[in-house]
């Protein structure tokens, strides 16, 4: 059986046929320009490729209540071309097969749980530390949406005595993206992330607020595993220096067998950085299989 995924991202759409068993056949990237120009691009690729189904992991926010008008919409996104665009109605009219719709990085979450580091646990994150910051929840093997859908980047934060950053969010100021994520980092220290590897101070203080962070997620969620993914996190010795930080802030006040193995516990990424694309066409996938019920 095949089927086809999209990775919807701001600055590209990543496009691939795979398989039941998580088996990428076949894929493109295309630039993310105006829907006008974008969307018949990657109609024009999954045309005639006899899937059975379209799995999207997409920018947000998003509408993911079916009850709603607007679901399978990007809704309120700062991409202001693509807001209000029915990106789910566009494929669904136009393929005639089944769509299924989540967030991107619920997307990464659900290609580690189904055949990652996160196979066969119940409750996990996935957090994501690139150009921006989100994260997916699983809690009790379902993906977590609620009103709307986690934004964990925008948990707000307290600021460190010796951080004098502002912070970058419009709306929230010191919230975790507006502190952590790489526009943050070139924003307080002048340069971009990857020119500043030989600089232990701006890794520290990365590691500070990632791990504040976590520790509220423990806390709150009490997750089995959280991997940590995005760009920010290929500097080298990074989850390290969080996990020493995680271990430090937590203060042994809970006591697990999950956070007495921190190196298992908190962890990058284990697909090779196709958790998204694979987590794509499991949303494809389930779509198919609830549909045919």
């Amino acid at each position: 059986m095949l089927f086809g995924a999209l990775e919807a991202g701001g600055t590209k759409m990543v496009c691939a046929i795979g398989n039941e068993n998580g088996e990428i056949l076949d894929r493109v990237s295309i630039p993310t320009e105006t829907p006008e120009v974008t969307l018949p691009k990657l109609l024009e690729y999954f045309q005639g490729k006899e899937i059975l189904a379209l799995g999207i992991g997409c920018f947000g926010p998003i509408d993911l209540n079916e009850s709603s008008e607007t679901f399978g919409y990007i809704t309120t996104t700062p991409k202001l071309a693509w807001a209000n665009c029915d990106i789910c109605g566009y494929f669904r009219e136009n393929l005639g097969i089944p769509v299924g719709f989540d967030t991107d990085v619920n997307g990464s979450l659900l290609g580690e749980a189904t055949w990652g580091c996160l196979k066969g646990l119940d409750t996990a994150m996935y957090i994501t530390i690139g150009t921006g910051v989100g994260a997916g929840i699983m809690a009790g093997g379902r993906l977590q949406h609620g009103m709307l859908h986690p934004e964990c980047g925008h948990m707000l934060l307290p600021v460190r005595s010796d951080d004098h950053y502002a912070g970058k969010c419009p709306y929230h100021g010191t919230c975790l993206e507006s502190m952590a994520a790489g526009p943050a980092i070139e924003a307080r220290w002048g340069q971009k992330a990857e020119t500043l590897y030989d600089r232990p101070e701006v890794w520290e203080l990365e590691a500070h607020y990632i791990a504040v962070a976590v520790v509220n997620f423990i806390m709150i969620l009490s997750p089995q595993k959280i991997v940590l993914g995005g760009g920010v996190m290929h500097k080298d010795g990074l989850i390290e220096m969080v996990r020493e930080k995680v271990t430090r802030l937590a203060a042994g006040y809970i006591q697990t067998k999950e956070l007495a193995d921190m190196d298992s516990y908190l962890v990058l990424p284990s697909l090779d950085d196709n958790q998204g694309i694979m987590g794509a066409l499991k949303l494809g996938m389930d779509r198919y299989q609830q549909e045919r019920k």
